[in-house]
């Protein structure tokens, strides 16, 4: 060892300079074919697909592409009546389709030979084998992480190289060791390519991975930086130069060391860089640089923000860059969405994707999603750090009742595996400022996600970044807590629910929350009045619905109702300030007759939402938050109302203006009115005490509590909170 040591010292030192990584994107129409057997390779290629994308798009289509019924539905009464002989499924589920295979094709030229190939495939399920002229290559068992696949040895520098890939046509042909998603509710199962795809050049040493842990005090980062070299022993270069990603604008930080790498070492290298005056990221101010790291054989660009998130527990609330920061949001449940008859390739479309992610949120009101039971595209969350969206990155588990622990295993998933499957789900997200809440599990009871999983897997964050980990006890002290509390469950469940109960409550954690803690809460699914895209009920909801308005409704009286009262529980659980976050469920997902849950689109293609729903709950996320205590459906005429109106403001700075309460007819015109300056502190709220003359002539009005800040241009438009009464 010592000589070999000697040896390299007499190499000549490789500059960073002199390395530069090539990237072949290989996305686009694919060749597809299916089989029953792993090892029935095509000799015919009929079909073609998009990729990224799912193997649903194939033309011509295959028939029964993503029928398969999941063990996790073994219990639903729903679906045990639509399927009843599927009520008894063993092990992991079972398929409804003829083949287990789908195979993926394309040819590539031959590129600039380098001395290292890497193929990437950002996310493939379910389960991925790789073989690259013939030769197999390699395979990972992932569903929902980058795998990655050294072809060098196969590579053809000459000449045309043909790809193919392997996918399982459905979860049942990975082994049971391996998460394939659950989810109660998902009724499709659809494999595929499902992100992007391409082909790494590069020579000695070669840059495996770059983590960026910014810092804000001082403004600075901590990289890591993990090399490998596949070839002879060297000494290289290795440089970090940061510039401002949409200026270009070099920053005067910069370090650059010599590294020894022996022969097919991997050494990891931690550099702390000063960014004096650098300019924080934030949803307000989604500023962003780029750090590229470069050694003698290789470079690599990092895109990355300055900002440092956290909870508290013990005030309870989410620190944004030092600061007490509210989250305001929803949820997209894509793996659902996959499900929707009108999904298509939107997801992949630039376009469409931008349109979710900045243009609509925006006019919500919107600083937060989170990404439910199932993973996205890897440029969604490009796109989210641009938008400056906090992202709650929930990974694809949620099991409901706990499921039997064992040494080695959960159930059948290994110990093993879930820590593989966990440390490349962080591996993935962790350069991206908008990741803000590793997400373990939806719903779930798990001493082994807790206990386990989350301490082993945490550290390798160097943000440390808060976790949620669905129904379990929090795994660290600042860790949040999930709550669910679907008030109209309890009418679904045969119970009683009206809102005037809201009147006397405070919005403290609710009972569907199943153990006791005091640590932050964040609300990210409330309501349970999801309505069909056509305004129809979903299974979940036609009680609730018959109920509240007779079963011979129509659809916009649906959707105004739907509307009104989730715009109601948003103002309610916001007022209250007891959960850092509120985040409605559900933003995107798909929508069936058949379905439990849906969107809010009138055009999912055209991403237009629904017009009431956007109105009422719209306003009810505006950061200047206005809260009518009030939830009668009748008074009587001619009488006073002591009326309190709740305030909250989730601005950084104070607000004042004029607070005004009215009642307003069905002809527009206010039958009485009063009003009265307000002024809430930075973060803060405060309660107003009314007392108003309920008109004196019968009929329907609306309560109307509207607060207009003085300094309206730096302000949305005044926002509104609303009461449907009717005066007798």
């Amino acid at each position: 060892m010592r000589l070999l040591t000697l040896s390299i010292l007499l190499l000549e030192l490789t500059t960073a300079e002199a390395g530069q990584r090539v990237t072949v994107p290989l996305d686009g129409t694919w060749q597809i074919e299916d089989s029953v057997a792993a090892d029935e390779i095509p000799n015919v290629w009929r079909h073609k697909v998009p990729v990224p994308g799912l193997a649903n798009l194939a033309q011509p289509t295959f028939a029964d592409v993503d029928l398969f019924d999941s063990r996790e539905l073994i219990d639903n009464q729903i679906r045990a009546k639509t399927r009843p002989e599927s009520a008894r499924i063993s092990e992991v589920g079972k398929p409804r389709q003829k083949r287990n295979y789908f195979w993926y094709r394309r040819a590539f030229g031959p590129p600039a030979r380098n001395q290292v190939a890497i193929l990437k495939i950002s996310k493939a399920q379910f389960g991925t084998s790789v073989w690259l002229n013939g030769r197999q290559v390699g395979e990972h068992f992932g569903c929902f992480t980058a795998g990655y696949f050294n072809v060098t040895g196969a590579m053809n520098w000459e000449n045309d190289n043909d790809l193919i890939v392997r996918v399982g046509a459905h979860p049942k042909v990975l082994p049971l060791s391996v998460p394939t998603g659950t989810d109660l509710e998902k009724l499709k199962w659809t494999p595929g390519i499902y992100d992007r795809v391409a082909l790494l050049l590069s020579d000695n040493p070669v840059i495996e991975t770059v983590q960026i842990a910014p810092a804000i005090d001082p403004t600075s980062i901590t990289v890591h930086t993990v090399l490998r070299n596949y070839g002879k022993a060297v000494i290289t270069e290795l440089a970090h130069t940061i510039t401002e990603w949409r200026s270009g604008t070099a920053q005067e930080s910069k370090t650059t060391r010599n590294v020894v790498l022996e022969s097919e070492e991997t050494k990891v290298i931690t550099d702390y860089i000063k960014m004096p005056d650098a300019r924080l990221w934030s949803p307000e101010d989604p500023f962003l640089y780029v750090l590229k790291t470069a050694t003698g054989g290789d470079s690599i660009e990092t895109r990355f923000g300055i900002r440092e998130f956290r909870f508290d527990t013990p005030t309870k609330r989410a620190y944004l860059n030092g600061k007490p920061y509210f989250l305001r949001g929803s949820n997209i449940s894509l793996h659902r969405f996959f499900e929707d008859p009108l999904c298509r390739h939107q997801p992949w479309e630039e376009a469409w994707v931008r349109k979710l992610l900045i243009d609509v949120p925006k006019r919500m009101h919107w600083n937060t999603l989170r990404f439910a039971i199932g993973p996205v595209p890897e440029f969604w969350f490009d796109i989210t750090d641009e938008a400056g969206l906090l992202i709650q990155n929930e990974y694809f588990i949620w099991t409901g009742e706990p499921r039997e622990i064992r040494s080695d295993r959960w159930n059948e998933w290994t110990i093993e595996q879930l820590l593989t499957d966990f440390k490349e789900y962080l591996r993935d997200h962790w350069n991206h400022p908008s990741q803000a809440i590793w997400d373990a599990s939806n719903e779930t009871h798990s001493d082994v996600l807790r206990d386990r999983i989350i301490p082993e897997v945490r550290t390798l964050d160097l943000s440390n970044r808060p976790w949620d980990n669905g129904y379990n006890l929090p795994s660290g002290p600042h860790d949040p807590v999930e709550d669910h509390p679907y008030l109209f469950f309890r009418v679904y469940n045969g119970g009683e629910f009206n809102m005037t109960e809201l009147e006397t409550t405070t919005g403290a954690k609710s009972p569907y929350l199943p153990h006791p803690t005091a640590h932050p809460v964040i609300i990210n699914e409330y309501g349970w009045l999801w309505l069909n895209r056509d305004g129809s009920p979903t299974q979940l909801t036609t009680k609730i619905y018959d109920k509240l308005l007779g079963p011979n409704a129509t659809s916009d009286q649906r959707f105004e109702l739907n509307a009104y009262l989730l715009a109601g529980l948003t103002e309610y659980w916001r007022a209250h300030r007891n959960a850092a976050g509120v985040l409605h469920f559900v933003y995107l997902t798909s929508s069936y007759k058949s379905g439990y849950t849906s969107d809010h689109f009138r055009d999912v293609e055209k991403l237009e939402l629904q017009p009431a729903f956007e109105e009422w709950v719209g306003e009810a996320f505006k950061p200047l938050g206005v809260y009518i205590n009030f939830w009668q459906d009748t008074l009587k005429r001619g009488t006073h109302r002591d009326v309190a109106v709740m305030m909250v403001n989730d601005y950084a700075n104070d607000v004042a203006g004029n607070l005004s309460l009215a009642f307003v007819g069905e002809d527009g015109e206010e039958a009485s009115r009063v009003e009265r300056p307000f002024a809430i502190p930075a973060l803060g709220a405060h309660t107003y005490a009314f007392v108003l003359q309920v008109p004196r002539h019968a009929g329907r009005y609306i309560l109307n509590a509207t607060a207009t800040a003085a300094d309206e241009l730096a302000r949305p438009k005044p926002t509104i909170s609303r009461r449907k009464v009717r005066i007798q």
